[in-house]
């Protein structure tokens, strides 16, 4: 802690309070609720799973088609902090909501966990901007490991208390239903993102930005065209783009709806939870790890390592049977899953025009939202076809290989401007 600036650490701290709405309702609490309320509607295993990968699909859909423009706006001074505060809000107002979504509902608890995504999404788009404001490119690879680092360790807090209140609902213990237990992890989950994020506000600020200028939303649109119109001149940023589209479809789709996979293999709740708190703990240290090792090996091999683990993530799953199989498969998940995240987006970091960060992260947010529809669909539309989980995960493979290939050809990030070492407190 003591190596980062006050900046550097309020930006990381976002991560750990944010990332409790990863755990909680992305991956472990909110998908074993809804696909419990679904089988209670009547609604089958593979139907509920795809009705799942099509909500993603809807809601990546128009963060997608927003997130460049809003983008291109956040770049006038002091309209970063407004767009992502607007989005921060929406997701932790819809996280709190959730609770309040009768149990037997699916379709509505689907439509709250539609905005709760397109806020944590949408603020995610302007938080990792920020990246540019708060180091130098020098320490990017670190600073952005290290909020991946945080965010898995502080997420493990309120994903146990979450656990324990639901476990000790469900044994009887507690005089409330595992029903209302949920509900209460939902508000946990609120709160615990709120409560974090604070010190980003306080101490974050935007350095690199456009003066503000007459008609800003007509002059967004034109900037935003000139930079499709000349897209050549930034290959490396394109091609990078492009190799990210692939891989991190990849990596969302199984992170999205690993849940729903192993609720589909007849794995119970309480050995889902524990295996999901578990890849939390071990993925903290190996997202800090892929940081340390970039210095040493740069962050493109350390990207490709991490591609690699995913390919044999989605070979392993094909034959996946047992409860031990599916702990195998989530170890290997952590040691790659913070750490192939928190390198594409320092490498990218590197790569932009600070005054533009904001337009180009939209670019960023657009390939990889786009990339979240197709991931979801060809699972959500293989399963269904096949009758089999597996084959979908198993599809996603050629993805991961797409992308390794079209990564080998972007060449190493060259720095904007002399590098100044940011001091430590």
């Amino acid at each position: 802690m003591k190596k980062f600036t006050k900046e550097e650490k309020s930006w990381a701290f976002y991560d750990w309070g944010s990332s409790a709405y990863s755990i909680i309702i992305t991956t472990a609490v909110f998908p074993l609720y809804y696909k419990n309320a679904a089988t209670e509607a009547g609604v089958s295993l593979s139907d509920s799973t795809a009705y799942l990968g099509y909500t993603i699909a809807i809601f990546t859909f128009i963060l997608a088609l927003i997130g460049p423009i809003l983008g291109t706006l956040a770049d006038y001074e002091g309209m970063k902090r407004k767009f992502f505060t607007a989005f921060f809000l929406l997701g932790t107002i819809s996280t709190a909501m959730l609770a309040f979504v009768p149990s037997d509902n699916w379709l509505m608890l689907l439509v709250c966990f539609t905005f709760a995504a397109l806020g944590a999404t949408g603020a995610n788009v302007f938080y990792d901007a920020f990246i540019v404001d708060v180091t130098t490119e020098k320490r990017m690879n670190n600073v952005s490991a290290f909020g991946y680092g945080l965010g898995y360790i502080g997420s493990t807090i309120p994903f146990i208390l979450a656990i324990a209140i639901i476990l000790l609902a469900s044994n009887g213990v507690l005089p409330i239903s595992t029903i209302n237990a949920s509900r209460i992890a939902f508000l946990i989950t609120a709160l615990w993102w709120v409560s974090f994020s604070i010190p980003l506000f306080r101490n974050v600020r935007q350095r690199y930005f456009i003066e503000k200028e007459p008609n800003p939303v007509s002059q967004s649109f034109k900037r935003l065209s000139k930079t499709i119109r000349e897209i050549r001149q930034y290959r490396a940023l394109f091609l990078f783009l492009l190799a990210y589209f692939f891989y991190i479809d990849g990596v969302g789709t199984i992170i999205s709806m690993s849940t729903a996979y192993g609720t589909d293999l007849g794995l119970s709740s309480t050995s889902l939870l524990i295996v999901l708190f578990a890849t939390q703990v071990v993925a903290a240290p190996f997202a800090i790890l892929y940081g340390r090792l970039s210095e040493r090996f740069t962050g493109k091999k350390m990207l490709y390592v991490g591609i690699c683990v995913y390919i044999i993530v989605c070979i392993y799953a094909f034959f996946l049977e047992t409860i031990v199989d599916f702990w195998i498969l989530a170890m290997l998940v952590a040691t790659s899953q913070g750490g192939i995240q928190a390198l594409s987006r320092s490498y990218f970091g590197k790569l932009v025009p600070k005054e533009n960060s904001n337009e180009f992260f939209g670019f960023y947010n657009i390939f990889g939202k786009f990339a979240a529809i197709l991931g979801p669909l060809l699972v959500a539309v293989t399963s269904q076809v096949t009758g089999n989980s597996s084959m979908g995960v198993f599809s996603l493979v050629i993805l991961f290989i797409i992308g390794l290939i079209i990564l080998s050809r972007v060449p190493e990030p060259v720095p904007h401007a002399p590098v100044d070492e940011v001091a430590p407190e």
